[in-house]
């Protein structure tokens, strides 16, 4: 069946939603039981909301977030980003959303460390064909939109921990995304850097109206969430709200 690339409607209730998600692994070997991961996730993020995913290694922060942006499957239940389910679409078009309306940070800011800031966020929008000048200047305004645009030409190896989680963090915003994941984007930082970069996640998202889902253990971005999401053994146990 052929498939193509969807069609984005400019207002959904949620940027991303997850309904009964569950996710088995079966181990190499037939004597081992199947491995529940998750066991009938439902979850909601709303343009606008920043919500922290609180849970120990193991728990199934990762596994979520991967599902969540259509990285990897369910065994069962439905997920929708922008209001279009994930199920319709094959690989390309899949890639294709997360290319115009998903941004996605980690704990690893992943940059080229012979390229400058300001190559490394074009390097988002070289991928989607965007064309050399429109790079350049949305590129620019990333960084400035996470205070990083007086380095744009320092090369990633001459920029702090602090300084390249921006950096990748522009990356991520570049083009616009209606919907951002970050997995442990704290979690390689010290406390007063990770205080700053918590901030301006929250920021960000109050002047752009995105949706945010942040993995995390860290007790700063608790603070800072709109809600604090608990996952324990592959369920959600409790929403508190800070």
């Amino acid at each position: 069946m052929t498939q193509t690339t969807p069609t984005i409607q400019p207002a959904t209730t949620f940027v991303a939603e997850a309904r009964g998600v569950t996710r088995d692994f079966q181990p190499g070997s037939e004597i081992v039981r199947v491995v529940h991961v998750l066991r009938g996730i439902d979850l909601s993020i709303a343009p606008g909301e920043l919500v922290a995913l609180r849970g120990r290694s193991g728990s199934g922060k990762t596994t979520l977030l991967n599902i969540l942006v259509g990285l990897d499957d369910p065994t069962k239940g439905e997920v929708s980003v922008l209001g279009q389910p994930l199920a319709r679409m094959n690989e390309a078009a899949r890639a294709a959303l997360r290319c115009k309306e998903v941004g996605l940070l980690f704990q690893n800011a992943h940059l080229f460390a012979s390229l400058t800031a300001l190559e490394n966020v074009e390097v988002a929008l070289r991928l989607a064909g965007t064309p050399s000048g429109e790079r350049h200047r949305r590129a620019l305004d990333a960084l400035e939109l996470v205070g990083l645009s007086r380095r744009a030409h320092h090369r990633a190896l001459e920029l702090s921990g602090g300084e390249q989680q921006r950096v990748a963090l522009a990356r991520a915003l570049v083009h616009n995304p209606r919907f951002v994941v970050a997995d442990e984007p704290t979690g390689n930082l010290d406390s007063q850097t990770g205080q700053a970069i918590v901030a301006l996640l929250r920021d960000i998202v109050q002047k752009t109206g995105v949706g945010m889902l942040i993995a995390t253990h860290d007790a700063l971005v608790y603070g800072r969430a709109h809600r604090v999401v608990q996952i324990q053994d592959g369920r959600i146990v409790d929403s508190p709200t800070t």
